[in-house]
């Protein structure tokens, strides 16, 4: 849970460039997060 407190802090990035990337970055980690939490399911025949 740390991790995501962390993600919600400011920029730290000053050239817009690097900032896209951290943003991008944040989001990555956000996207495996949600990717732990949706179970997978199988037919059982």
């Amino acid at each position: 849970m740390h991790c995501v407190k962390l993600l919600g802090q400011r920029l730290m990035a000053r050239d817009f460039d690097r900032q896209v990337a951290e943003v991008q970055v944040r989001i990555a980690i956000l996207n495996g997060y949600t990717a732990l939490g949706i179970p997978v399911t199988k037919a059982v025949a």
